[in-house]
């Protein structure tokens, strides 16, 4: 046995070898057999390497005292190079894509180690991924009823819980946690000022329930409700044939409040009895459809009906946050120390805050819409 703190001399003796160049070689391989080398002689007997994804473009990929003895930079921004220093040697690759390589070998693996923790710290790109989902969108054109599928920017419910009022967040804790199996309402009502969030936290819903449950915005409900033929389309929906695959879908009616107020039957004709009929009547059975409701009205004015016991999975009020939570809200956005309303504010209202957003108008503030959708 040949231990690593046997002469090199000795070493290159009883292991022999050499390398053969010819014009087949390419200068990284002439790089990676001279990386080589002091681990083949045995100088330099303990070797660290590391696997990078994402990698900095920038990125040296060795230490700031290192000396470059080689380097190699095709146009496709791949690359190599060979670095040493004392009592180490470095061999770093990046590939086309981003990804990277950084091997070190040393005459310790103490020193083998703390060089290439040196030398990949902060290596890796640090991008903000934007999560998608699929979702599908219904409306009526001059052929019928139609539905298109798109891909959508969906927040994972634990990076945007700080933007709800602690009631709301602990209501929606619950909500995004639920499984298929424990489903018992059909309805789901968000209501609450506009600004609050609403449409944000079902787009983190989607997320949650991914893989059970499909999510359909209808853009025309109230045209919905008043077709019965493009009721039963959406509420048929688009199913697989392989009855495994088959899930939960998850009807999306934003800012419905004409057809849930108190005044709805009288209002929206059969609008209300609909919708009603497609959460619990006999227009839902058989099918794995909840419906997601937002509106600013004040519950009070909501129509008895749709907020009875039994009927609603969840119903959650969306409201402003509190002036503590509004101060820590800007605290966490690098914003201490601004002074929102007194009695707190939305979040629009907090995100206009921290962007230093103006609004051109002409007229009395007060007469400005605020909007509906956040």
């Amino acid at each position: 046995m040949i231990g690593p703190g046997e002469p090199s001399d000795d070493l290159a003796e009883r292991l022999p070898w050499g390398v053969t160049i010819d014009s087949s070689y390419s200068t990284r391989d002439a790089l990676d057999a001279l990386a080589l080398a002091p681990f083949l002689r045995g100088d330099q007997p303990y070797a660290r390497k590391a696997n990078l994804e994402r990698v900095d473009p920038n990125a040296p990929l060795r230490p700031a005292q290192a000396q470059v003895l080689r380097s190699v930079l095709d146009d496709d921004d791949s690359g190599q190079l060979l670095a040493v220093g004392p009592g180490w040697t470095l061999r770093a690759i990046r590939w086309t894509g981003g990804s990277a390589m950084v091997e070190v070998t040393a005459v310790s693996d103490e020193l083998a180690r703390s060089v290439l923790a040196e030398s990949i710290r902060d290596a890796v790109a640090q991008v903000t991924v934007s999560e998608t989902i699929e979702m599908g969108f219904w409306y009526m054109d001059t052929r019928g009823p139609s539905r298109r599928g798109r891909t959508i920017s969906a927040p994972a419910w634990g990076d945007i819980r700080g933007n709800y009022a602690a009631d709301a967040g602990t209501a929606m804790d619950q909500l995004m946690a639920l499984t298929a199996a424990e489903v018992r309402g059909r309805l789901v009502l968000l209501h609450g000022p506009p600004g609050t969030g609403k449409t944000t936290a079902l787009r983190a819903l989607a997320r949650a329930w991914a893989s059970w449950c499909q999510f359909d915005c209808v853009l025309d409900p109230e045209l919905m409700f008043g077709k019965p033929g493009y009721l039963m389309e959406v509420a048929a929906g688009v199913h697989s044939d392989d009855e495994e695959q088959q899930r939960w879908r998850m009807l999306v009616l934003e800012d419905c409040d004409e057809l849930i107020r108190g005044e709805a039957k009288e209002a929206a004709g059969q609008g209300l009895s609909r919708l009603l009929n497609l959460t619990d009547g006999m227009l839902g059975q058989g099918r794995d459809v909840l419906v997601a409701i937002t509106t600013n009205e004040d519950l009070s004015r909501l129509h008895p009906a749709v907020v009875r016991p039994g009927r609603c999975l969840a119903q959650i009020e969306v409201g402003r946050l509190s002036g503590a939570e509004s101060a820590a809200w800007l605290a966490r956005a690098g914003h201490a120390g601004a002074d929102p309303h007194p009695d707190g504010a939305t979040l629009a209202e907090l995100s206009a805050l921290r962007n230093g957003e103006t609004v051109i108008h002409a007229g009395r503030p007060d007469e400005v819409n605020p909007g509906l959708y956040l």
